[in-house]
């Protein structure tokens, strides 16, 4: 029975190391995007409030790795504030901790004099929440390892979940409640309708019964 009951908390561990290993990787995003000579190249990503997000980001041309090129780069919050601006630069990095939830835009641009050279690609590592976090320095910290690290791991990928459900919720009952007025609108809007209508059609009635009664055709 202990043997059985100890395997299954084993398989149990395993499980839930596994979930936190898949949702650390997908909260970790290393992406390539190519710059076109002109114009903008922008992602996006939807956060909740009181997360840290973390990038790095670099520029060359895959043909001639050498090349060094400068690209501009540009992140805003939900509401438009600049949250990092560089120019002129071949690599670059951001940290921030968002203030609000939604959609954090990051665009990116080659430099004018570089434009003529033709698309380049930007190597860009976004990394957001739990995945920002330095394990081997809170080992050193707190002095902790093994599975008592895994744990304390595992507890702060949880509340990270937890944050992002409870945020998706918020989401969820804002559009339910925008969707719920726009249809109390919609139904108040057919009623004036209907009842413009009716008013419209009795005043027709009523003057073609005054035309007909005056031309004595009634």
């Amino acid at each position: 029975m202990a043997k059985h009951c100890n395997s299954r908390t084993l398989t149990a561990i395993i499980l839930v190391c596994l979930i936190g290993s898949a949702y650390v990787v997908q909260r970790t995003e290393g992406v390539w995007l190519t710059i076109p000579s002109t114009g903008t190249k922008c992602l996006s990503e939807d956060i909740h409030s009181n997360v840290v997000v973390l990038a790095n980001y670099y520029a060359f041309n895959e043909e001639n790795p050498e090349q060094t090129f400068s690209i501009s780069a540009r992140v805003t919050s939900p509401y438009g504030n600049n949250l990092h601006h560089n120019e002129n630069v071949t690599h670059g990095q951001f940290a921030f901790t968002t203030t609000e939830g939604g959609n954090y835009l990051a665009c990116f641009w080659l430099d004018s004099h570089h434009q003529q050279a033709g698309p380049v690609t930007l190597g860009l590592d976004w990394k957001i929440g739990i995945s920002t976090k330095d394990w081997d320095s809170v080992a050193r910290k707190e002095k902790i390892e093994g599975v008592a690290l895994d744990l304390r791991r595992l507890e702060e990928i949880v509340q990270d979940i937890h944050a992002q459900i409870n945020y998706l919720k918020d989401r969820e009952a804002g559009m339910r409640e925008v969707s719920e007025r726009t249809n109390a609108r919609v139904a108040w809007f057919s009623i004036m309708s209907l009842g413009v209508c009716i008013v419209v059609s009795g005043l027709q009635l009523w003057h073609l019964k005054r035309f007909f009664q005056k031309k004595r055709l009634i």
